[in-house]
Formats: structure tokens, C-alpha cells, sequence
């Protein structure tokens, strides 16, 4: 038996879905039926699509363990095709001499030979055609790519199921795979497909944006306002050209809308989930923030608020400086899962670059490659009760900036009140400029509704001065 291959691009060992942009690989099977059985040499054969820095990891990572990887799986791993956008710019890896390399996925699509499409291109236009037709082709996909899995999840189940659905009996389903697509290197994909089977998840949370954990670790430890510590993170690499998807959370909110399928089995669209990036941040939180002996981290958060009711954001958040999380620093991501029978498991790693994505794609290869099947890649959906609300309970941290008048402070007292806000404690440092000062509000836990309400009201007063900035604290008890 010879089974053919094609990825898509390096970016894809880390997911399979993330980094492969740009490439076009094809799959192809045959079978030497007069091969003795002592002749018989099975090949699994790779499409690529995608030449860019993941696809070139997987690539150098399958030429550097070949021996292995053939003991591992029985079979030996070829790239037949690679798909890419620029004939002409030149690669930082050697293509295997038996890799054919194109402009044109499609050539990937038409190659029978290749059993498996690597998907490392990015994007989700093209992207989408070469992942929705190499399932309906037959071919197992891998992908590193958040972003079509985010805005695609519902379609590309849809069609996994129907394409498996048709096929003969004892014939191999097709498989559908993206460990790299979430926090890269951290294997948190397989995790909570295989590892909470008999549990229940109560709370997924995470610092899952690289880019911005960077950031607010330079601000928070070298003083760095967000600017400087923006120009550091696009000095070495972290950000790119436009960084507003790191630094406005969305690209953490693509990540969480996946979690929250694995993990609650519930699909959220999504706008509709709550999220604050980091650029209103000043060197001034941060000081608060260590006054009440913590930090700041950019988390994506989905909890069980009740039986029936599970809520998520996007937002910076204040830690108390003993939690896990507010020890991960620089680009590294984390992910903590709470659950009834494991309690509270945290998972840290490389959460992008070309190795750490390029082995989650590889790691998804060889799965495929042994035959491993998953008849449900992104778990099954929950219970029909369960369902999303966009509001939920926290403490919060609520800063306002102000030009100094008498009766402040009783506005903040009586707003709080018609509210129904509990003040925790307020915060002020020593007044350099009355014209232009701030304050923090602790509050008890209270409803993000709430909070938003009170904000709107506050920036309606003479004395307040721009946008009042609010996060939720992470944990209730951390206050």
C-alpha cells in the first residue's frame, strides 16, 4: 500500500491549520496489489499548503527524523507537493528533491497519491477552499489556521460528518486536525479531546496571545508604556505589520470560541462574545495593580456560571502575583482548565513561531499516519440546556481620570449605590496635576452589566475626563 501526502506549509506542525499560507499539496493512494507482502512499503504522502515559516519547519522536521517517524507509523512520510504563492521568493529550507512545488493548490487537490493535506497558508478565504475541498476529495486535512476554524467550526463538521457518512464500509474515515491551531506548541487540542472524557470542565482560562503577554510583561516589569512595549514586540517579531488583532483581542477570541466548543460543546458566534484589548492601558494600572500586590495579563476566560448558563470574555484582568498565571511571562502562553475530577490542570508552553506550531502539525501527521481516528474532532456538542449569556459576576477594577472638583467622590458614592455596587476599597496616588488625576474603584462582585451602566454615567459627569477604563479581577479571592 502507498499512501501519498501533501502539506501545506511549515506553520501547520504546530496545528495544522495556522501557518500553512499559501500552499497547495495533494494526496494520493496506491495499492501494488502483486507486491509480496515482504515487498510492501507503505508511504503516506503529504500536500503542503504553504511555504512560509510553519510549512518550512514541518518540512525540516519530517527530513530530519524520516528514520524515526517510519519506525513510529510503519510507513514513510513524503511530501509530494508543495503549494505556495511566490515561485520566485526564495525559501530558508531545502525541498526535498522528490517535492513538486507550484503556485496552484489546486494541483494538490487533482495529485490521487496524497492521502493528507497540510494547510499552513493562513487567511480564511483561500483557505477555506483548500480545506472544504480535500475533505470532500477524501483527504485527511491538518491545519494550524484559529481563524477559519473560529469562523468555519459549524461547516467544516458538517462536512467531516456527511463525508464520512458516505463513505464504503471499512473504508477510513477522513480526518480533520489542528492541535497547532490553539497556543501553537501547547498541546491543549488532543488534551481536552482525550483527557476529560469522564470529567467535567467548570472554567477554561488563559493567557493565549503571545504578543500581548509580552507587552504587558514589559510594562509591568521594565516600566514600559504600551507604545514602547508595542515597538519592542514589533522589533522581534512578536507583532505584526497591523498588530490590532493581538492587541485588540480578537485573535484570543478566536482561540476561546474553539476552547469553548471542546471544552462545553456549545457554539457561540463571535461578536457575541465579550472582548477588551490592551491599548487602554496605562504605566498607571500596572502601579495600582502592584499596590494590591498584583499584575495585569490579557486572559481569555469561558465559566460555568450555572447548571445551564456558561459566560466568556476577552479582557485584561488583575492577578493576585500567587497565581499560576501571573508567573507566565514574555511571549509564553498558558491554558488552565477547572474541572470536578482533576480539579484545576495547567498547561504552559511556545504559544507561536515555526517550531513550536511546525511540531503540532507534526504531531497531528504522525497521528494520521498510524491510523489514528477521532469520529468527533471538536467533541460533541453539549447538552441543550447549556447555553451562552454575555453577562457575568466579578470584582472589578474601575479607573477613572479626572479634573479635581468638590463632590467627587460622592458622585462615585451615589452612583454606586443606584447601581447596587459594592466598594471594595479605592485607590489613589499622590495628585501631580489636578487637572488631570485619576482614581481606581475596587468593587465587590457585581455583574458586568452593572459596571457598564455605572461607567456610562460616570463619563456623563463634568469632572470625569475621557473613557473610564474597568477589567474584572480573575478570581474573586485574589481581593
Amino acid at each position: 500500500m502507498k499512501i501519498t501526502l501533501s502539506i501545506l506549509s511549515f506553520a501547520y506542525l504546530h496545528g495544522f491549520a495556522d501557518s500553512f499560507a499559501g500552499l497547495g499539496m495533494s494526496n494520493s493512494f496506491t495499492a501494488t496489489s502483486a507486491m509480496s507482502s515482504m515487498q510492501l512499503q507503505a508511504t503516506e504522502t503529504l500536500g503542503i499548503v504553504g511555504g512560509g515559516t510553519v510549512g518550512g519547519g514541518i518540512v525540516e522536521i519530517l527530513e530530519k527524523n524520516r528514520d524515526l517517524f517510519t519506525k513510529m507509523t510503519g510507513k514513510e512520510i513524503n511530501v509530494a507537493r508543495l503549494a505556495v504563492r511566490d515561485l520566485g521568493k526564495a525559501r530558508d529550507f531545502d525541498t526535498p528533491a522528490t517535492t513538486v512545488v507550484s503556485d496552484n493548490f489546486e494541483d494538490i487537490l487533482a495529485d490521487g497519491s496524497i492521502d493528507t493535506v497540510v494547510e499552513v497558508m493562513g487567511g480564511t478565504s483561500l483557505a477555506k477552499d483548500v480545506v472544504i475541498k480535500s475533505l470532500k476529495s477524501g483527504k485527511n486535512v491538518v491545519t494550524a489556521n484559529k481563524a477559519l476554524i473560529a469562523d468555519c467550526l459549524v461547516e467544516i463538521e458538517n462536512t467531516v460528518n456527511e463525508v464520512n457518512a458516505n463513505r464504503a464500509e471499512g473504508e477510513k474515515p477522513v480526518e480533520f486536525r489542528y492541535e497547532a491551531a490553539v497556543c501553537g506548541g501547547i498541546p491543549i487540542i488532543s488534551s481536552l479531546q482525550g483527557d476529560f472524557v469522564g470529567d467535567e470542565i467548570t472554567m477554561c482560562t488563559g493567557i493565549i496571545n503571545g504578543c500581548t503577554n509580552y507587552m504587558l510583561t514589559e510594562m509591568d516589569k521594565n516600566g514600559l508604556s504600551y507604545d514602547e512595549s508595542l515597538q519592542g514586540a514589533s522589533e522581534l517579531g512578536y507583532a505584526e505589520a497591523d498588530p490590532t488583532l493581538d492587541v485588540g483581542g480578537f485573535d484570543a477570541r478566536s482561540k476561546l470560541k474553539i476552547l469553548m466548543r471542546l471544552a462545553f460543546g456549545i457554539d457561540v458566534e463571535e461578536d457575541e462574545i465579550s472582548c477588551k484589548g490592551i491599548p487602554e492601558l496605562t504605566k498607571e494600572d500596572f502601579e495600582y495593580a502592584a499596590m494590591l500586590g498584583g499584575t495585569i495579563k490579557l486572559t481569555g476566560v469561558a465559566k460555568k456560571i450555572s447548571d445551564s448558563d456558561v459566560a466568556a470574555f476577552v479582557s485584561p484582568t488583575y492577578l493576585d502575583n500567587s497565581d499560576t498565571l501571573a508567573s507566565i511571562s514574555g511571549a509564553t502562553n498558558a491554558v488552565e482548565i477547572q474541572s470536578k475530577n482533576l480539579v484545576r490542570s495547567t498547561y504552559t508552553g511556545q504559544g507561536a513561531g515555526r517550531y513550536p506550531t511546525a511540531n503540532s502539525c507534526i504531531n497531528d501527521i504522525i497521528k494520521v499516519a498510524r491510523g489514528d481516528i477521532n469520529p468527533l474532532p471538536f467533541n460533541s456538542k453539549g447538552p441543550g440546556t447549556l447555553k451562552f449569556v454575555n453577562d457575568f459576576k466579578s470584582k472589578f477594577y474601575i479607573r477613572m481620570r479626572y479634573r479635581d472638583q468638590n463632590g467627587i467622590t460622592k458622585d462615585c458614592g451615589n452612583l454606586c449605590e443606584e447601581n447596587n455596587i459594592g466598594i471594595y476599597s479605592i485607590l489613589q496616588n499622590p495628585i501631580k496635576n489636578r487637572n488631570d488625576a485619576c482614581f481606581v474603584v475596587m468593587t465587590d462582585s457585581v455583574k458586568l452589566s452593572q459596571v457598564k451602566k455605572f461607567v456610562a454615567q460616570i463619563e456623563g459627569l463634568d469632572w470625569c475626563k475621557g473613557e473610564v477604563f474597568f477589567m474584572p479581577v480573575l478570581r474573586d479571592e485574589d481581593l
